[in-house]
């Protein structure tokens, strides 16, 4: 898969998001107030997640004796809310075993990309795509679990009076609640019926 630079492993995402907090900016072009605080938000979410997150059993297994390799690729941005909720525990599964290569990719470098992988024709992010080794496109994931992204479709339909920045609260509520657990899930599934 053709991808513009930067490519970051997981770790490197993290620390380029330190950095980026430190000289109040944010990824993109698009260097606003609201997406810089976001950015930061995210930092110490993330932070929070490397220091809670533990895999649960049965997904570290499948991981650890996965035969395969496999190549994932997630689009992202620093100020997206759904992938400081997210890419934490992606880092973490792919760190399980030797045989996922995680590549954190930014969206608004690879537009051409983006535009393949809609999400309800939208360019939503955290998107993951997989590949095999030889480059067959195996799964892809995003932009939240399947439970946070009911909430998104219901709260766009009938926002019943909430604006975005009360939906957003309930929104990250649900996932602290939630401690990954839903996430890990909808990966051990996949990962457990995939034919290749």
């Amino acid at each position: 898969m053709n991808v513009n630079k930067p490519v970051f492993s997981y770790i490197e995402f993290y620390e380029w998001t330190v950095q980026l907090v430190k000289n109040k900016q944010t990824s993109g072009e698009k260097q606003t107030e609201n997406l810089i605080k976001f950015t930061e938000l995210n930092l110490s979410r993330m932070k929070r997640l490397n220091k809670t997150t533990k895999l649960i059993p049965e997904l570290e297994n499948f991981v650890t004796t996965l035969q395969k390799p496999q190549v994932w690729y997630v689009i992202t941005e620093a100020w997206c809310g759904d992938s400081a909720q997210n890419l934490p525990i992606i880092g973490e599964i792919a760190a399980a075993g030797n045989k996922i290569d995680l590549r954190v990719i930014l969206r608004d470098e690879n537009p051409e990309l983006i535009e393949k992988y809609h999400t309800n024709g939208s360019k939503s992010i955290p998107k993951l795509i997989a590949f095999s080794e030889d480059g067959v496109e195996l799964f892809t994931w995003g932009p939240r679990p399947k439970h946070a992204q009911d909430m998104v479709m219901d709260w766009k339909e009938n926002p019943a009076g909430r604006d975005f920045e009360a939906f957003e609260k309930e929104l990250h509520t649900w996932y602290t609640k939630d401690k990954t657990q839903s996430t890990q899930k909808e990966f051990l599934e996949i990962l457990t019926n995939l034919k290749y």
